[in-house]
């Protein structure tokens, strides 16, 4: 019996000495690759193209190889950065586009792409398809922050008339400023309230995977935000909507965020126009006396001059700067207690 166990062991440390140890999966760079990671609402339901709603989602990789080249579908315009480096614009691009028109050095390098916003729309078909690598080239898996923060709002959140749309907007910057995955649920010219000339509502389109969509809804345990920053109101004024409409439907859409995200911190922002800012503080204190403490207004007047404007609604760059300077230290302070 003592020799069975004893030849026993040894075949199986000789198995063991002999059999190459198992690797973790290398990534081909399709869709479905663990190692790319998609922030935001993107629709994975048809596994060889990933389409992304809403503003400011993005997709974060890494790859082996000198070179990587995009797998997109029809036409598009998008924004890429390589190593971290500046953000580079392509326009009217297709098929299989070049990301590394000059090969780079040999060696595991990361990649981040974001597909261009107009106005909440994405210019062009934004179909991820999938990444083209060197021959035996891999993709890798960075490590990715661990909080998140969600900045819901209209044509000011998307970033319209920015020189990088979302790239360029207050809710990008503080995310990068932050060092958190961040993602804009905002449209342009998005109303709270839905109205019967057609403005697009936050408070019934925000559980939605596509804002211009009834179906399906979002799958809130795709993520979980650490934050919420609601910027809403400026258009609903031209839409009529009534003082009294908007005070319960801004209630309800702290619900509504409050029942997606039951540990977020939620900011909601006096719009910078100052329409609606007492219903939206008034809505604030509602939940704040139905025992939901953790929810903020925060007031934004004086923030903006003329020089930070683009028009008489719409932040320029600097607009936007001045904005993410202001509340970056709010979002933090809530962040860290």
């Amino acid at each position: 019996m003592r020799t069975r166990l004893l030849l026993s062991t040894l075949i199986v440390a000789l198995v063991m000495a002999i059999t190459p140890r198992a690797e973790a999966a290398r990534g081909d760079g399709s869709p479905t690759d663990a190692n790319i990671s998609f922030t935001g609402r993107w629709d994975t339901s048809v596994s060889t193209a990933y389409v992304p709603f809403w503003a400011g989602t993005y997709l974060t990789t890494g790859f082996t190889g000198r070179t990587v080249k995009l797998s997109q579908r029809n036409t598009i315009d998008l924004y890429y950065s390589i190593d971290g480096g500046a953000w580079v614009y392509i326009q009217n691009v297709r098929g299989t586009v070049n990301l590394t028109p000059t090969p780079l050095a040999t060696g595991n390098h990361t990649l981040r792409v974001s597909y261009r916003v107009v106005a909440g729309s994405y210019h062009g078909d934004a179909v991820f398809q999938g990444l083209v690598l060197d021959p035996g080239a891999t993709t890798y898996a960075t490590a990715a922050p661990p909080k998140l923060i969600e900045f819901v709002g209209d044509s000011i959140t998307v970033g319209t008339t920015t020189s990088k749309n979302a790239l360029t907007a207050y809710g990008w910057l503080i995310g990068e400023r932050l060092g958190v995955r961040h993602t804009q649920i905002a449209q342009g010219g998005a109303c709270l309230v839905a109205t019967a000339d057609g403005c697009v509502g936050l408070e019934a389109s925000f559980p939605k995977l596509n804002p211009n969509a009834g179906t399906p809804n979002w799958d809130f345990s795709r993520y979980q935000a650490n934050a919420v920053v609601i910027n809403l109101g400026t258009n609903d004024v031209g839409h009529g909507v009534s003082t009294t409409t908007f005070q319960a439907s801004y209630t309800h859409l702290l619900q509504e965020v409050r029942a997606a995200y039951p540990a977020a911190v939620i900011f909601a922002l006096e719009t910078f126009t100052r329409r609606y800012a007492a219903q939206t503080r008034t809505a604030v204190t509602a939940r704040n006396s139905a025992g939901d403490a953790n929810v903020y207004y925060v007031p934004t007047e004086g923030w903006l001059t003329s020089a930070n404007m683009s028009d008489n609604v719409h932040p320029n760059d600097s607009g936007h700067t001045v904005i993410a300077d202001r509340l970056a230290p709010i979002i933090t302070a809530r962040l860290s207690t």
